[in-house]
């Protein structure tokens, strides 16, 4: 049996998890920018999930294929973005060289498929969170997945993708959360800090992570100064970030809600994962209902 929300979020075991997720999501990112600037803000990783999930085949959707014009009626209709939004990410994506044009059905429309490179990048995070599921049952998901790749993408991602995208659990966990994630790069600097916890007691009201250098978060994330300044500023604000001493100096904290936030985001996208792989591979493991139980 897939693994719930619910059971994930209760799993302390879950602490761990969600820190290799976020690790894994900063080393995408550090080999190759271009491919993780996907990953930094909600809008356009959603944006790549649909067009993915369309060029494979959308769970109850008679049309078959990408095409510019599909994507953008999509992406509108699932308050994705809007139309000059989600056409300028397909612009993007051709420069990149993460779409590239392909013959088609029909000859007046030109149909897209994501390149070897973005299919590799992509099946990435599909094995990562894989692994990690693995690792809380003992399952075999991503050896599966690894043995035929292209196959296994083809047939998950876009059960993934349908669910996230119908999940108000994923796409609005709550006020910080969605602030970082909707801004630009704001979803790795929210990785980077959720990483640097040391241990979440769920009763805790702020949990210390350490000094924070603004000046690396800049480097690292090509993120401006002042967006920086006004992200943080506004998250302290909220209450959900802070440093122990005044005028930004001492240690920074983050409060538990704003970790909550994150951890329960993370429970709801891992169950959408487990029930789709199940839905493809089969159950896991063969266990006991009672031996999943969380204690």
């Amino acid at each position: 049996m897939a693994f719930t929300a619910e059971n994930l979020a209760a799993d302390d075991r879950f602490l761990a998890a969600i820190l290799h997720c976020a690790n894994q999501m900063l080393s995408i990112y550090r080999e190759s920018p271009r491919i993780a600037s996907i990953f930094a803000a909600q809008q356009r990783w959603l944006m790549a999930h649909a067009g993915f999930a369309l060029h494979y085949g959308y769970p109850g959707d008679g049309k078959n294929g990408l095409y510019s014009g599909r994507f953008i009626d999509f992406s509108v209709r699932n308050d994705i973005a809007s139309r000059n939004t989600a056409a300028a990410f397909m612009q993007e994506m051709l420069a990149y060289r993460f779409l590239r044009p392909v013959p088609g059905p029909d000859k007046r429309t030109r149909y897209l498929e994501p390149t070897e490179t973005a299919e590799e990048h992509f099946t990435r995070w599909l094995v990562a969170h894989m692994m990690i599921l693995d690792s809380l049952d003992g399952g075999e998901r991503a050896g599966k997945v690894i043995a035929d790749p292209s196959a296994m993408m083809a047939a998950i991602q876009p059960r993934i993708a349908k669910a996230i995208i119908g999940s108000q659990a994923v796409r609005s966990p709550g006020p910080t959360f969605n602030l970082f994630n909707w801004a630009n790069s704001g979803g790795l600097v929210m990785d980077y800090l959720i990483s640097r916890l040391p241990e979440f007691p769920r009763a805790a009201d702020r949990v210390v992570v350490g000094p924070l250098s603004l000046r690396e978060l800049r480097e690292q994330f090509m993120i401006s100064n002042t967006h920086l300044k006004r992200l943080l500023t506004q998250a302290s604000n909220m209450g959900s970030v802070g440093w122990t001493e005044p005028s930004r100096k001492g240690d920074f904290w983050l409060s538990g809600p704003f970790i909550l936030e994150y951890w329960n985001y993370q429970a709801a996208k891992f169950a959408i994962i487990d029930a789709a792989a199940e839905a493809v591979l089969g159950p896991a493991v063969l266990i006991e209902p009672q031996a999943r139980r969380v204690v």
